[in-house]
Order: C-alpha cells, then structure tokens, then sequence
C-alpha cells in the first residue's frame, strides 16, 4: 500500500448508502472498498481491503455530529492515529478549502484549483433552490494539496455520469490511508 502513488476513486450510489471503489489507476484491481450511510447524525466511515469487509485498512470518524465544517480523524485497523482533515469554512465560502494533517507531519492545505468553477457551481446552487426547475451540471471539481507550496496530493474529478476521481499522491511521505480516506470524503462532504 505505501507504493501507491495513483489510484482511481468510483462512487456507486445505492438507495441507503453511497458504496465506493477504490482501484489501481487502470481500473482492474480493487484496492479498497467503502460505504458512507446517507444522513447520518455522526460520520463514520471504514475503508476495506476489498467488498468482501475481510480485512480493515482504516477508518475516518467526524468529531462531532452533524458539522458544517466537520473534522474527521482517520484510524488505522488497530486504532493507531493515521492523522485527520477537516473543511475550513469561512476560506471556503468562495473556494473548497480543506486542511490534511498527518499525525507525523506538516499540514498541508487543499483548495479547489478553478476558482471559476468553484464560483459557478455556488451559483448554480443557488438556482437549485430559488428556481422551480433546473438542469444539474455536472461540474468538474479539483483539489490540489500543498506543504509549503510543494504538491502534496491531487484529487481530479473526471467526466461522467457517475462519481469518478483520479487521485494523485506527490509527497511519498504522504500515509496512503490517509489520502485513501480524504479521497472518499471529499466525494461524500464536496456533495452537500
């Protein structure tokens, strides 16, 4: 797992619980495997080996139920601390602004990389609610994370009908779980 260097996040919406994939940058071999229940009062959600919940890679749980810039602290299978994240709200009015901290390193800081894009998706937000009937556009969202503006980890949203991320980790310091489960949750949290 510390070799992984890209991989590809898919996300299959079910009724009850939006189920994802993790798998090597081809698309053939499962890396890991995810469930996130829809309205949950606390977030908590474990990543797998693979769909068959055999064995556990790690977990991320929200500190406090129900947040709008919810912090998530990410677990190993044995409960040792792997580091955590969490939405900075007041940066991200404008822009997505998330801040990744590894329990044994610098925090880096994630931002949208369109701030356009960013802008047009608020708006088209804001016409969901206020107008009777509108097309969803499937906006095309990216972050890159930074460490004293050295890439850290990329995630890029592709084209498409369903959930799909090219996830790209720059700083082989980085704990894969780590990026494993930010990947996850930025699909799950960028959705609300």
């Amino acid at each position: 797992m510390q070799q992984l260097s890209e991989f590809l996040v898919t996300q299959k919406i079910t009724p009850m619980v939006n189920r994802y994939l993790v798998a090597t940058p081809e698309g053939g071999t499962v890396l890991a495997f995810a469930e996130q229940k829809r309205l949950a009062l606390k977030e908590r959600v474990t990543l797998w080996s693979g769909e068959d919940r055999t064995e556990e890679i790690c977990t991320y749980r929200a500190r406090n139920v129900m947040d709008l810039g919810p912090t998530c602290d990410v677990t190993g299978r044995d409960g040792e601390a792997i580091g955590s994240f969490r939405k900075d709200v007041t940066s991200s009015l404008l822009r997505s602004t998330w801040q990744l901290a590894p329990e044994d390193g610098l925090p880096a800081v994630g931002t949208e990389r369109s701030g356009g894009i960013a802008i047009a998706r608020r708006i088209g937000k804001v016409a969901d609610v206020v107008l009777p009937f509108t097309v969803p556009l499937p906006f095309v969202f990216h972050f890159d994370f930074v460490r004293q503006d050295r890439p850290v980890l990329s995630v890029e949203r592709l084209w498409g009908v369903r959930d799909r991320y090219r996830v790209q980790i720059h700083d082989p310091a980085l704990d894969r779980r780590l990026a494993l489960a930010l990947s996850v949750a930025l699909d799950a949290f960028q959705s609300r």
